[in-house]
């Protein structure tokens, strides 16, 4: 454990990209609130939402494709192995989600306390995040960030083995497999039935449950590829 934490401390050096930039956003997103309001004429008045939280997933996971990418080659050039790495990777994905969730649950007190940044504008306590007591939203605003990051984790892998090429093939594979989901939920009507579940679902499930697993399933074929991955 003490080597996976040492290890982690290593990736730790790219922090500006894992913490600071994260955090960064998240402190501007109410002034970023307020520029959208004032562009739409909405001032202060009348209860609204702002879709801001997904640019936060477009932060977060660039962050491990450079750890995948830059830290992973330098750490094997000091003797750590794949295994090793892929704990730690794990961790830090973890211990960064943990935390930005944490701040989003204060930055969603904040802004109640303060009638949606004295507008009445909501911009972390969207009703499709659903109704949850502290830890519960604290896991809410996490669960999402773990499976973004998966993604990240998963394209920096791919980039170490197959560099530019595997990039190429691995986004049009998926959008081949896209594709061909949707083309075969219209053909067999799915797509109510589809909705059903999914609205039939807790936003606990939607948010904190599902994007683990989704997590889970990218973080094991990441280690898959990085077994064979080179410096």
């Amino acid at each position: 454990m003490t080597r996976v934490l040492d290890v982690a401390r290593i990736q730790l050096v790219n922090w500006p990209a894992l913490l600071a930039y994260p955090l960064g956003l998240l402190a501007v997103l109410p002034l970023l609130g307020w520029g959208i309001d004032v562009s739409n004429g909405e001032g202060a008045f009348g209860a609204h939402e702002i879709y801001l939280l997904p640019a936060l997933w477009g932060v977060v996971a660039p962050a491990h494709l450079q750890s995948m990418t830059q830290v992973f080659p330098f750490a094997l050039g000091l003797g750590v192995t794949r295994r090793t790495f892929a704990a730690a990777t794990a961790l830090v994905v973890l211990g960064q989600a943990l935390l930005v969730g944490l701040v989003m649950v204060v930055l969603d007190a904040v802004e109640r306390s303060t009638g949606g940044w004295g507008r009445e504008a909501r911009i972390f306590g969207l009703d499709v995040l659903g109704q949850h007591g502290l830890f519960a939203l604290w896991f809410v605003y996490s669960g999402p960030l773990v499976a973004v990051s998966a993604i990240g984790v998963l394209a920096g892998v791919v980039f170490q083995r197959w560099r530019q090429t595997g990039i190429y093939l691995g986004l049009a594979g998926a959008a081949a497999l896209l594709a061909g989901i949707k083309l075969l939920a219209s053909q067999r009507s799915w797509w109510p039935a589809i909705g059903d579940f999914l609205g039939g679902q807790p936003s606990f499930a939607l948010y904190t449950a599902y994007p683990l697993v989704f997590a889970l399933a990218l973080g094991g074929t990441a280690w898959l590829v990085l077994r064979r991955a080179t410096a």
